[in-house]
């Protein structure tokens, strides 16, 4: 390749990485003249005067390290500001770290100059289209415009295939659109042609929860653990079925010297997914405190209980879940097919040529003398009668979970006796609770009480298993640490004519 093009290809990529970030100090602009220095109660990351929270976006929150270009920060959802009940649902209630965004963005600027490297007027003019495409598609994204976001980014692609970056921009384009099936696809084939592609990595763990896949999403997040921040591959891997894990991840970041009020609140959210709520709320109380606090964790309640696999992942990007016509074949990437081996001819073995043996003829026995046998009767033996055989129902033992401190939670009731017909219900529904041993415990969120029905004794993989198929059979759980929980009262041995 001549040396002009590839130094023009080198650029094309850094713009397409300085115009995403520079989309959202535009983005941040419009929503800053919306609705002016946010007034208290508006920003749900922190109290009145702290600086404003990082975007709801996974890769848009812009709390990375980068020169000046890479440090906007996408909180505006449309050109006109927020909408007030947006600005309520949406604003901050978690986000992970743009480090899949800046890495490997650099400091690098660009001007209309570089256009000058291509080689003729064809190529400069192929690369200004790119470069609009690229900026329009990081727009539509920050002001949260999924269809018009995919309609430029697939042009982009269809314009340059082997792009890995395009295609990780196609790949949140379809997530912000809701087209988790298309998302997964897209962020595979950026990683294809480049593994150390972050945003894409993260984008694909994301997509498959969404699609209710958690083992999938783990593998993905241990696979590009490298390229990953701990604390973005905490929250993912928190939504993925590991909260503990997760919160483990966040924490270090979060407590650290450089700690934001956005890494808290993140750390916070991964705790209440693992049931812990007391330190949940401890946490959460270094930067919210009186109603604020109380909201939150009211929208962190209805939070850890999805009624989809995808619904907490559409939350996260402020989007909704739409069936997915799949991603157009011909943005289909193009593996070059690896070489078969050719076989080299041979010449012919020559057949082989039978020669005669002479066989071996045994020797003549002679004849022997001819001898009868002894009389004896013979017996006609009369069939057995075969008794046929009863099935007899056999006590079924109620399986033993092996002993831990890891429980799967199936829901939060108003009280027992609601919990027990949840529990009656959820029993019949799903062959997964088959034989096991319900447990609760009450619980205190703000001003309210509430019955926790659980399953548990577990140790943490057989806790996510357990989680992971009845998810898969339409139920709805998350895993979560011993927190009290007893054998509920209805199901001790003793209770249950008295509790019918």
């Amino acid at each position: 390749m001549p040396a002009g093009r590839a130094a023009a290809g080198l650029r094309s990529r850094e713009k397409a990485w300085l115009a995403w970030s520079s989309s959202f100090r535009v983005a941040a602009r419009l929503s800053r003249q919306a609705s002016g220095r946010h007034p208290r109660g508006q920003c749900r990351a922190c109290a009145c005067g702290h600086a404003r929270a990082a975007s709801i976006n996974p890769i848009l929150s812009g709390n990375g390290t980068g020169c000046a270009r890479n440090q906007g920060t996408g909180n505006g959802r449309r050109a006109g500001g927020w909408g007030r009940d947006e600005m309520v649902r949406s604003r901050a209630l978690f986000s992970v770290g743009a480090s899949a965004l800046l890495l490997g963005a650099g400091c690098s600027t660009s001007g209309s100059g570089d256009l000058a490297v291509a080689s003729d007027a064809a190529g400069a003019r192929s690369q200004s289209r790119i470069d609009k495409l690229v900026n329009k598609a990081e727009v539509a994204i920050a002001e949260h415009r999924g269809s018009a976001a995919v309609k430029y980014a697939e042009q982009l692609v269809a314009l340059s295939p082997s792009d890995p970056a395009h295609r990780a921009l196609l790949a949140h384009a379809y997530l912000q659109a809701g087209r988790f099936p298309s998302a997964a696809q897209a962020a595979g084939d950026a990683l294809a042609l480049d593994p150390r592609e972050p945003r894409a990595a993260l984008d694909l763990a994301l997509a498959q929860t969404a699609l209710g896949d958690w083992t999938a999403a783990r593998a993905t997040l241990a696979t590009y653990a490298e390229v990953l921040r701990p604390a973005d591959r905490g929250l993912a891997l928190a939504l993925a079925g590991d909260p503990i894990g997760g919160a483990v991840l966040i924490g270090e970041e979060a407590r650290g010297a450089a700690g934001s009020a956005t890494a808290r609140q993140n750390l916070a959210l991964a705790l209440a997914l693992g049931g812990r709520w007391a330190e949940a709320r401890a946490v959460a109380a270094v930067d919210l405190t009186g109603d604020e606090l109380e909201r939150r964790m009211r929208e962190w309640m209805v939070f850890v209980q999805p009624t989809t696999s995808s619904q907490q992942v559409a939350t996260l990007l402020g989007t909704e879940a739409v069936a997915d016509p799949g991603q157009p074949l011909a943005l289909a990437l193009v593996r070059p097919a690896a070489a078969a081996p050719v076989a080299v001819a041979q010449a012919p073995a020559p057949a082989p040529v039978a020669v005669p043996v002479p066989a071996d003829v045994a020797d003549a026995a002679p004849l022997a003398a001819v001898r009868f046998a002894p009389r004896q009767e013979i017996v006609q033996p009369i069939a057995a009668r075969v008794a046929v055989s009863q099935d007899v129902p056999r006590r079924i033992e109620a399986a033993v979970p092996a002993r831990g401190r890891y429980y799967v939670q199936l829901g939060a009731h108003d009280d027992a006796a609601v919990a027990r017909d949840a529990w009656e219900t959820a029993r019949r529904r799903y062959r997964a609770l088959a034989g096991l041993t319900p447990s609760g415990v009450e619980a205190r969120v703000g001003e309210g009480r509430f019955y926790r029905l659980s399953v548990g004794g577990f140790a943490r993989p057989e806790a996510v298993a357990l989680c992971e198929r009845l998810r898969a059979q339409g139920g709805r759980c998350f895993v979560r640490e011993q927190a009290g929980d007893q054998v509920a009262d209805w199901a001790k041995p003793g209770r249950q004519l008295a509790a019918r």
